[in-house]
């Protein structure tokens, strides 16, 4: 064995050690799981329906890592259940568990709460014989489960857990919308594919994407994503559909950096510290470009219907600074409870007062006429000229300014998540340069990663 090997192998183990839940913490899970199925099971009871309990997730096949304390238990329903009994049934279950926790919404609702130091989910599903015949998203689920229980064992989720920090400290787990990264079901499929982590780390450094992956060989159907892994249990389904171009490119550079120079360092989160509006005025100063930031109530819907609108809302001003002459030179959407951010940072501060409008070529009779007559007797405009024998006209530009279209009901035209919309209506501010400082007290975190940009 190299000593590449060795030091990868030690650093691998360190991790390892440091991330497995101890005895301690796994009795003590298991304790408060077996509670909360005996209460689920006893308000399943009560109802008089014919339903079971199944614990599903990270703590369920043993992939969690040390610390993490999060239960999801799943209440499955017979198929024949009407959605709105479901619905019902699910919350009455999910009442009882959780008597202090709160409804929750996906494609229906659900109960979400705290047990015992434990954040657990209590979702009702349907009770189908396969994942093909799915009523809803969460359908599949036990299906996921049943599917690595077989197949993982202590050696696997160990490397599971490893995978899993590793994808944690560079920013790229959570499939939430937010983040666009690996999920938990995707990183133990990996590590299934792979027969371990740096078996994925070494695969991950050479991909050339779109890659594709198909453990049960189900067939040939296109995805249109960099990173393809068609679901075990569900042929119709992409495992990796929210991952982004961004988060596969992200594992690729990680890992690569991981094989040429094995750390503990690399599985450790480091975000530079936050900074305070001092911090980002010499920022902004020292770019000397024009930041404009758009900040509103943050709608009140959940995250990930929340993020879309947002990322939505963000292409839209972008590419509306973009095509009046603004020249963005990176963006980005930050968002907590009380506001959301949309920020475009534009190389260009001011436009000229005047923009240029080439008009037809003067050899197309009817369109030049038209075009002639339209400007030939404005004042507000130069021309119309002739310059390569076409007329051209020199008229006054609408936004001479990022700060100025924002600020104008012009934004409103732009396309805008729905959500966002409504907010920006109830009303917005506009932030530009220095006074991006601003933001510092509530986005400090978010404006110092933005501008001290790693891979």
């Amino acid at each position: 064995m190299s000593d590449e090997q060795d030091a990868f192998d030690a650093v691998v183990r360190a991790v390892h050690d440091r991330v497995t839940p101890d005895a301690e913490e796994r009795a003590r899970l298991e304790s408060v799981a077996a509670e909360l199925t005996a209460r689920a099971e006893a308000a399943v009871e009560d109802i008089g329906v014919d339903a079971d309990i199944v614990r599903v997730g990270s703590t369920a096949r043993g992939t969690w890592l040390a610390g993490d304390r999060d239960i999801d238990l799943f209440v499955r329903f017979p198929d024949d259940l009407s959605r709105e009994r479901l619905e019902a049934y699910g919350l009455q279950v999910g009442s009882h568990v959780l008597p202090e926790g709160h409804e929750e919404y996906a494609e229906h609702p659900y109960v979400k709460g705290e047990y015992d130091g434990f954040d657990v989910d209590c979702v009702p599903c349907y009770d189908v014989d396969s994942a093909a015949e799915i009523q809803s998203a969460v359908d599949r689920t036990p299906f996921h489960n049943a599917y690595l229980a077989e197949r993982l064992d202590d050696a696997l989720a160990g490397e599971v857990r490893v995978a899993k920090a590793f994808l944690k400290a560079v920013g790229a787990y959570g499939s939430n919308l937010r983040t666009k990264g690996f999920s938990g079901y995707l990183v133990e499929l990996l590590i299934l594919e792979f027969g371990g982590f740096r078996e994925l780390v070494e695969s991950a450094a050479d991909w050339n994407p779109p890659v594709r992956f198909d453990p049960e060989d189900h067939g040939t159907r296109e995805y249109g994503d960099d990173l393809v892994v068609v679901d075990p249990t569900d042929p119709e389904r992409n495992v990796a559909a929210a991952c982004s171009a961004t988060n596969v490119a992200r594992l690729q550079h990680y890992s690569r950096a991981l094989l040429a120079g094995p750390r503990e360092s690399l599985f450790e989160p480091h975000d530079p510290a936050p900074l305070d509006a001092a911090g980002v005025r010499e920022a902004v100063r020292e770019r000397a470009t024009e930041p404009v930031a758009v900040r509103f109530e943050t709608p009140d819907v959940v995250e990930d219907q929340l993020y879309p609108q947002l990322d939505k809302s963000l292409a839209g001003l972008r590419d509306e600074l973009a095509r009046r002459g603004f020249d963005p030179l990176r963006s980005a959407r930050f968002a907590t409870d009380e506001h959301a951010v949309l920020l475009v940072e534009c190389g260009v501060a001011e436009r000229p007062h005047v923009q240029r409008h080439d008009g037809p070529p003067v050899g197309v009779r009817a369109h030049a006429e038209g075009f002639y007559g339209k400007y030939d007797d404005d004042p507000d405009v130069y021309g119309p000229y002739i310059e390569d024998g076409r007329y051209v006209v020199e008229r006054e530009r609408e936004f001479r300014t990022p700060v100025a279209f924002c600020e104008s009901d012009a934004l409103f035209g732009v396309a805008l998540g729905p959500h966002v919309e409504s907010s920006l209506e109830r009303g917005y501010d506009v932030l530009a340069g220095e006074t991006l400082g601003a933001l510092a007290p509530e986005f400090g975190d978010e404006l110092a990663r933005y501008f001290a940009p790693v891979p």
